[in-house]
């Protein structure tokens, strides 16, 4: 009896539909970071779209630049391209080649790529710092 007492009061007073509309809003923006996390999740992806920024790229230069190997590069290079971040061209040169560039969409994550290297060196340096403190203990 008591329960429906408490449920009834958060009913009344919309502590209950404030709590519910927060959740729904908590599991919407954890929906939106799952799908850029599926998007640019793995290893290499950051990696390539860095790499990729300054300018446009052949697959065997891609493959000595970020020092991956041709499958890797190749899967990782397919599925950006089908998330529209980066175009692939082929030459009309003998043999064929392949130039990689960065889409417009794929210039969106400059500032992601920017903060995410930014945190990278900082937490390198804490690391560091913390052991190289333990270390002179």
């Amino acid at each position: 009896m008591r329960y429906i007492f408490v449920i009834g009061y958060l009913l009344y007073t919309g502590y209950l539909l404030f709590t519910m509309k927060k959740i729904e809003e908590y599991k919407h923006s954890l929906m939106h970071l799952r799908d850029a996390m599926d998007v640019i999740n793995g290893k290499w992806k950051l990696i390539i779209l860095l790499v990729l920024q300054h300018k446009p790229f052949r697959f065997k230069e891609l493959v000595r630049e970020i020092e991956i190997s041709p499958r890797m590069l190749s899967k990782e290079l397919q599925e950006l391209e089908i998330n529209g971040l980066i175009t692939r061209s082929v030459l009309n040169t003998k043999p064929v080649g392949v130039l990689y560039a960065i889409t417009e969409h794929g210039k969106t994550l400059n500032t992601v790529t920017a903060s995410i290297k930014e945190w990278g060196k900082k937490h390198r340096n804490t690391v560091l710092s913390a052991t190289v403190e333990k270390t002179n203990n």
